[in-house]
């Protein structure tokens, strides 16, 4: 099978019980365990896009790294 261009491969460790839930709601709906991971990864991402505390949580990351990229370049 070909590899799919648009798509990228991860490893998620899930606990078992919750494992067995995301089967349960799978085979129920009819679906493949990945596409129901998919779209709760999606629903979660969009949830966060936004949610004020996650946005300010990434500015104040978005400027430490900032501040280190600063510290790297000044030791050149």
């Amino acid at each position: 099978m070909a590899k799919d261009a648009g798509t990228k491969n991860i490893l998620l460790r899930l606990d078992p019980e919750l494992a067995e839930r995301l089967q349960t709601v799978a085979e129920v709906e009819g679906r493949s365990v990945s596409d129901v991971a998919r779209e709760a990864i999606a629903s979660l991402v969009d949830q966060r896009r936004g949610d004020q505390r996650f946005s300010r949580l990434l500015e104040e990351n978005l400027a430490r790294h900032e501040r280190s990229l600063r510290r790297l370049r000044e030791d050149d």
